[in-house]
């Protein structure tokens, strides 16, 4: 489903603030593939998504997406393919707009662009449904503003918006770091059963290394723009927390005093 070949990224080259983000990275991910994905401040995390995105293009390799080469493609065409959820709640929907007009613009990814923001009556039955099953009460509240939703409420309702046309991969950037603990571990469960629902093949970035090890099939380290080491099935559901701080150890030698922090 993806297929991320050799790519490398360099932020200002030949400059004194030259930063080597990404080097001859390669990932692929089978369909319905959920990889988690950790690493220490700099790692390269953030960059891997963001160049999967088209946030900015990479300087080498290549990104494929169901077979389509979309390395070149501007980040706007590829959103047709992908969905995303930020790390700030604040990003993924539009504040000032009612929840039924932010679930009504979701369900047109990918579709002829239209002027009209209001659903037809016919979906707002479909979009009553899709709330409901977030458990969270906003099924009775199509008409109320974005902007006047909770952190967690807003971060499950722009998951319900990156995942209503079921994209080709979905993208979770930290998506709840910047919950309180309760309301992440709802989101987190909410997540996870939408993923296995539509079998979605996902891509999660997360600082807690307990909620890579629990969710999904597959987890990747990162460090120096590298990937360390790559684990699935039985192996991934073997380790435990200790496992994963000895491994980055091994792999990454003396940063390890720095970077363990980062990672707990």
């Amino acid at each position: 489903m993806l297929k991320i070949d050799h790519i490398s990224k360099t932020f200002n080259p030949g400059t004194i603030t030259e930063k080597i983000a990404l080097q001859d990275v390669t990932l692929h991910l089978s369909p319905g593939d959920f990889v988690t994905v950790i690493g220490g401040n700099g790692a390269g995390k953030s960059t891997l998504m963001n160049s999967i995105a088209g946030t900015f293009l990479v300087d080498t390799g290549s990104i494929v997406i169901d077979g389509t080469d979309i390395t070149k493609w501007a980040e706007h065409k590829r959103a047709k393919y992908i969905g995303r959820v930020f790390q700030d709640p604040m990003m993924g929907t539009a504040a000032g707009m009612m929840i039924e007009e932010n679930l009504a613009i979701a369900s047109r990814r990918g579709k002829t662009p239209s002027l009209c923001w209001s659903a037809p009556k016919r979906q707002q039955k479909n979009f009553k449904e899709l709330l409901a099953s977030l458990d969270l009460g906003l099924e009775d509240r199509l008409e109320s503003k974005v902007g006047l939703l909770s952190g967690g409420q807003r971060q499950a309702l722009t998951l319900l918006m990156a995942t209503m046309a079921e994209p080709k991969l979905l993208l979770l950037d930290e998506h709840t770091a910047a919950l309180d603990p309760k309301t992440a571990e709802q989101v987190l469960s909410i997540t996870t059963d939408i993923v296995e629902k539509h079998h979605l093949t996902t891509l999660m970035i997360t600082h807690n290394m307990r909620d890579a090890l629990r969710c999904g099939n597959r987890l990747i380290m990162m460090h120096d723009g590298h990937i360390l080491f790559d684990v699935d099935g039985k192996e991934k559901k073997g380790l435990s927390v200790k496992d994963l701080l000895e491994m980055f150890e091994k792999a990454a030698g003396s940063e390890m005093d720095s970077d363990s922090l980062l990672l707990s």
